[in-house]
């Protein structure tokens, strides 16, 4: 295994900032966005720039609650654990920097200090949190850790994933993640409890984005044609519902399922916020009852792709991702943030309710938003 665990305190050089609602209060010469994620439940998000690091909270309102500038190359990588004080951290600096790219910095925010240190041969391309493990995923590797001792869990192969693509459940009592395959299209699915792996045909073309529902029942998918959405059993990789985002291929940057497993959520390079139906019996429906289903694949009259129920309109590739809020709202993230709410009867144009600023858009530059 090429990876190894070294304790440090008090790597980081951070510095308090003062809250801010305003982008000219933020504003600096050179601050770029690296990095958006949410954390495991849309309550909050980390912004990781080429300066540090800031925490917002998303109830009821966007705010920012924590601000940190190492000084140096800043984060490319910021993951947060729910809304508590612990961060994990990749730095965008060279291979002999303070920051390298290739650790992951276990930050607590309380202590002020990094509590572990992670070092691994090659580049970090994605970090994922859960209160029992700490999941690292490099190009062709996925480390899963142990949170509370940091052993290695196990080590997942997979095919080249320079997007870092990896999903994981937050429920204790579960513990699923997805992650690509080992060819085009394919998405291995483990169960890290049993010890089961399920591997899923989902689609011809590459995988360009994945998503779990929180206790890791549904899988939600969508390839680099970015034409279509599709909902699949995670457990024995049945098809149970195909979304049509458009006709015309588009990069499909995030999905989201509501954590009432009423509505998937969708960003593209389009512009276009799009907001579908589930089926209301997705979870309870057999597809092995009928005499047409073959090898898990449902009779295409089944599942005839679904146009969405509701949109909201960006200008065209603008980056973001999305999650869901409180009573059919939905939040965008990219340079800035906004809450959108949807008419859960008749659909259309969504509303939009809230829209926040973070940085100066003069002074971010290019932004990579990091799902």
């Amino acid at each position: 295994m090429n990876s190894m665990v070294s304790t440090v305190r008090g790597i980081f050089t951070l510095s308090k900032s003062e809250t801010s609602n305003s982008p000219s209060d933020e504003a600096k010469s050179d601050l770029k966005v690296l990095s958006v994620a949410w954390n495991q439940e849309w309550s909050g998000f980390i912004v990781g720039t080429n300066r540090g690091f800031n925490v917002y909270s998303c109830k009821p309102m966007i705010k920012k609650s924590i601000s940190r500038e190492p000084h140096e190359s800043g984060f490319k990588v910021a993951e947060m654990l729910f809304l508590s004080n612990l961060f994990a951290l990749v730095g965008n600096g060279y291979n002999n920097s303070e920051y390298p790219p290739n650790k992951v910095f276990v930050w607590d925010d309380h202590r002020y200090c990094c509590l572990r240190e992670l070092a691994f041969k090659s580049e970090v391309i994605a970090v994922k949190l859960t209160r029992e493990h700490i999941v690292v995923v490099l190009k062709q590797n996925i480390y899963v850790y142990t949170f509370n001792n940091l052993k290695v869990d196990r080590l997942i192969e997979t095919l080249m994933n320079p997007k870092g693509l990896c999903c994981v459940t937050h429920i204790e009592s579960k513990a699923v993640l997805a992650c690509p395959g080992f060819h085009p299209g394919q998405v291995q699915v483990h169960n890290l409890r049993r010890n089961v792996i399920k591997f899923i045909k989902a689609h011809d073309s590459d995988i360009a984005c994945m998503t779990l529902t929180l206790d890791g029942s549904l899988l939600a998918t969508a390839s680099t044609k970015g034409t279509l959405i599709r909902i699949f059993n995670a457990f024995d990789g049945t098809l149970l519902q195909e979304l049509r985002r458009g006709m015309e291929r588009a990069e499909i940057y995030n999905v989201a399922i509501s954590s009432n497993l009423k509505w998937v959520a969708a960003s593209s390079e389009k512009g276009t916020l799009h907001v579908f139906r589930l089926r209301p019996d997705i979870l309870s429906f057999d597809p092995a009852s009928s005499s047409s289903f073959i090898r898990g694949i449902l009779p295409k009259y089944l599942y005839e792709n679904e146009r969405s129920f509701a949109q909201f309109s960006l200008p065209a590739s603008t980056k973001f991702i999305v999650g869901f809020g409180s009573e059919n709202t939905v939040l965008l993230l990219g340079i800035d943030g906004r809450r959108c709410k949807f008419d859960q009867a008749d659909g259309g144009q969504m509303v939009e309710l809230e829209h926040k600023y973070f940085f100066s858009l003069q002074e971010t530059g290019d932004t990579m938003v990091v799902m």
